[in-house]
């Protein structure tokens, strides 16, 4: 049954509550909530939450949740670890697109006012988040959000670290290199998406975690992310991750953010560029019938994230510098 749920939740077929599972039990808290509960968890473990299908034609990362589920219940795997598993947005799911209205993954903050399929079901995670954060208050906390990225990327596994006051543990650099993560973003400034709601509003070690590019069902190559897989695994059994030097992954730091004012709002650059490509001192990127053009200053800057047709108002693309990794800096 557990290994069904993904695809019984899509189909909108009633489910069981719950059931047992090795290691312990589950519970369905609601359309696309699972909770995990091991039987005797230790002390150390965490409180874990993974999530995927915020947008909703991502669809490795729920092929890789999937796998993790019917390990779990084959008894491959043994549940430790107390943990959250939230399917997203799931008309998006059904639908094969990124979102029914608007973009889920810029709604995850309180006292959230907006209407809509998206605002609801944010409210709904964030309401879960909460819930389970409290329950198991006193464990350290972790939430992976799993996305794949809409364009080819010069590291195609790549991680985006929310901005928080609070630092990211030095052992999670280690685990992501471990996973085949190849580069980190520092985010320069609130996001509001839901690895930062995690990590703003419950001091979560969280990460936006992009695995390649987003493809239909059935079409990923999940071979590249079994790493990550094994993260998770590892993360869920409640035993130590394989570690690699932070040094094995290349860092980024949002310099700049651009955003789309104006109808005729347009990037100065192809459609399909990759993620991370680097564009010389004196390039023109953007331009905005509002905010006019943007010119890449002195220091040579990449381009993350790149999309022209997002709503008025949103972040039409990243731009970043790299760093040292954080064990090599003073």
């Amino acid at each position: 049954m557990l290994a069904e749920w993904l695809s019984t939740t899509l189909d909108g077929a009633p489910a069981a509550n719950g059931g047992t599972l090795p290691g312990g039990r589950y519970r369905i808290l609601g359309p696309g909530l699972l909770e995990l509960l091991p039987a005797a968890p230790s002390p150390t473990a965490p409180a874990l939450v993974i999530s995927a299908g915020i947008h909703g034609n991502e669809t490795a990362p729920i092929e890789l949740l999937g796998d993790l589920l019917a390990r779990l219940e084959a008894g491959r795997l043994t549940l430790g670890a107390p943990t959250l598993v939230i399917l997203g947005n799931l008309e998006a799911i059904r639908a094969g697109t990124r979102f029914v209205e608007t973009n889920l993954n810029r709604l995850f903050r309180r006292g959230l006012d907006a209407e809509g399929h998206e605002a609801d079901r944010a409210r709904e995670l964030m309401t879960a988040v909460d819930a389970f954060f409290t329950h198991h208050s006193g464990r350290r906390r972790i939430h992976h959000d799993l996305h794949t990225a809409i364009r080819d990327s010069q590291y195609p596994r790549f991680a985006v670290e929310p901005f928080a006051e609070a630092a990211t543990p030095d052992e999670q650099w280690r685990w992501l290199a471990g996973a085949d993560i190849q580069a980190v973003l520092h985010q320069h400034t609130h996001s509001w998406t839901f690895s930062h709601y995690s990590k703003h509003y419950h001091g979560a070690a969280a990460f936006t975690l992009e695995l390649g590019r987003a493809l239909p069902f059935g079409e990923n190559d999940l071979a590249p992310l079994a790493p990550m897989g094994t993260l998770l695994a590892a993360l869920v059994e409640n035993r130590p991750p394989a570690e690699r030097p932070t040094a094995d992954m290349a860092f980024f730091r949002v310099e700049h953010e651009l955003k789309r004012h104006a109808e005729d709002f347009r990037l100065c650059f192809a459609d399909d560029t990759p993620n991370f490509t680097e564009f010389a001192p004196g390039t023109r990127l953007a331009e905005d019938a509002v905010d006019g053009a943007f010119t890449v200053g002195e220091t040579p800057l990449r381009v993350v994230f790149p999309n022209a047709a997002v709503e008025i108002g949103a972040r039409a693309a990243l731009l970043v510098s790299a760093v040292a990794p954080p064990d090599e800096t003073d």
